[in-house]
């Protein structure tokens, strides 16, 4: 691998996709069973994309667009739960401090009704936009918010199979987040889908080969590893780019950044993601509060299956089973996160699931 990389370090891309390198891969190939040929690596291109930016409680929202899900995901979420929190308050329904507490039922089950949403959405609109026109604005637009957040009730679950469209993956992914001394940031979120990829290593090259393939929607209906459904937009097709959960963001204010993360995890991460903001932003957390506080997932299928990190109070699992939730508890993701309050800086890299990571601060 360390020879494979310093043909890439001295060649570029040319030292990937062409000459010795793609030739130990075409060879290994054809000699176990694989398609890819020096042709299909010389053919291959990376596209640069240019990233969404919407505005939420002030700052710049910098995150992943198409073919990732996870930009527009995370948006939504966010965007949603201040619609529904408005809500209650305008309607005088419920006291906000009451419903909306860090980790309360009421917080879980009105982040969960708005991941249903957000995954039925995800299943139908988003796809490799240079083969599926992704209605992206209007996905993102807050009229269309509002209205998808305004059928949410707080105290009971909807009906998974009524949620339909709003319009008419650690397993091996790998996260780091970099702030410098000049102020730039990046957000980086890269994979090979499942655990160990297809689980076969380039002999000569040092790389496993990953199996994103698992990431197409392989016909409607049909989940794939993460219990994720997709449908047309998303769909196998030569030269196509498979749809993904990636979710790299960075919060400015005012042109300053503040705020950098990400996570792996397949479909968790956008659940990692957007609430290692809510706890940073709704909450005020540090970045190792805010990384490491215990996070839930929901994504409309398996129905009314929340998953969970220990540590969520035995109070709150038991009032959402009272309502109709299953949960089981999980650990996900592995959240690396910088936080610059008050020219401080801060960061955390996630110590409760896999301490696979570290956080430096320098």
């Amino acid at each position: 691998m360390a020879a494979t990389l310093k043909l890439i370090a001295k060649k570029g891309r040319d030292g990937f996709y062409k000459g010795k390198t793609a030739k130990t891969i075409s060879n290994f190939m054809a000699e176990h069973g694989g398609i890819i040929t020096e042709k299909d690596l010389d053919g291959y291109r990376i596209k640069w994309r240019k990233p969404i930016q919407k505005k939420w409680r002030g700052y710049d929202v910098v995150t992943a667009p198409p073919p990732s899900s996870g930009g527009i995901a995370v948006l939504q979420w966010l965007t949603m739960y201040d619609v529904v929190k408005a809500n209650l308050v305008k309607n005088e329904d419920v006291k906000q401090g009451q419903t909306l507490t860090y980790n309360s039922t009421q917080y879980i089950h009105v982040l969960s009704e708005v991941g249903k949403c957000v995954f039925a959405d995800r299943a139908e609109y988003l796809g490799d936009p240079d083969f599926y026109d992704v209605p992206q604005s209007a996905l993102l637009s807050q009229a269309y918010l509002e209205k998808r957040a305004a059928d949410i009730s707080i105290n009971k679950i909807s009906i998974t199979e009524d949620i339909k469209p709003g319009l008419k993956e650690s397993m091996d992914t790998t996260h780091f987040s970099i702030l410098d001394k000049w102020g730039n940031a990046v957000s980086n979120t890269t994979t090979i889908n499942y655990t160990f990829g297809s689980g076969v290593v380039v002999e000569g090259a040092g790389f496993i080969l990953n199996d994103e393939m698992d990431d197409f929607s392989v016909k409607p209906g049909v989940a794939n590893i993460f219990g994720a459904l997709g449908g047309v937009a998303n769909e196998i097709q030569p030269d196509k780019r498979m749809l993904s959960s990636m979710s790299p963001t960075i919060l400015l204010k005012d042109g300053v950044v503040e705020l950098v993360t990400g996570s792996p995890g397949g479909t968790t991460i956008i659940s990692s993601v957007y609430q290692s903001i809510l706890n940073a932003v709704e909450f005020n957390m540090t970045a190792s509060e805010a990384a490491n506080g215990p996070r839930f997932h929901h994504q409309l299928w398996p129905k009314n299956v929340i998953a969970h990190y220990p540590g969520i109070d035995d109070q709150v699992i038991k009032a959402l089973h009272e309502m109709g939730y299953t949960t089981k508890e999980q650990s996900f993701g592995d959240v690396q996160m910088i936080i610059q309050r008050d020219n401080k800086v801060t960061a955390a890299s996630e110590a409760k699931s896999r301490h696979r990571g570290v956080s430096k601060v320098f």
